[in-house]
């Protein structure tokens, strides 16, 4: 398993050496053929699991992601942190704590949800627009939009009228 941004390596086990291995989630020897280390810890295989999905990660790859303590699967990471696990907006990291608004697979903090033209925060119950990579309040969309002519604004799929959930 790896553990980005921390060690790869686990230190060596001593082969036929009766030092055993503490499992870091259940506490446990492990006894196990194959043992797996994430975090700076040692895990029995059926331990090391996904906080969100709870998905056992040993079988689903070779990596895990951690973010302030969580270990997550790939899709769960992407889920709730973006590609990147920085905000489409800013560029900055969302610490795992905090809550985020996403369009389009793009992830922000609630702050950076704001109207491309105003400004204005968007906050759930919100109708908004995705034109573009930008985010339009329904006041400020584009009036190529409410005319229906998309030809000069229309390189990226347009999603209009969602609404922030």
């Amino acid at each position: 398993m790896v553990n980005p941004g921390g060690s790869t390596q686990p230190p060596p086990v001593g082969a036929g050496s009766m030092s055993w291995k503490r499992c870091a989630g259940c506490g446990g020897k492990i006894a196990d053929r194959f043992l797996l280390f994430a975090m700076d810890s040692y895990w029995h295989s059926r331990c090391l699991k996904c906080s969100c999905c709870q998905a056992q990660l040993g079988e689903i790859g070779t990596s895990c992601y951690t973010k302030s303590g969580m270990i997550l699967c790939r899709n769960d990471y992407i889920r709730l942190f973006g590609n990147s696990g920085a905000c489409s907006a800013c560029g900055q990291s969302i610490p795992a704590s905090e809550l985020v608004m996403r369009a389009q697979g793009n992830v922000y903090h609630l702050k950076c949800f704001t109207c491309s033209t105003c400004r204005n925060r968007l906050v759930p119950g919100d109708r908004f627009h995705y034109i573009n990579g930008s985010l339009f309040c329904e006041h400020d969309r584009p009036t190529a939009l409410i005319n229906g002519h998309l030809n000069s604004l229309q390189t990226n799929p347009l999603m209009p009228d969602q609404k922030v959930c």
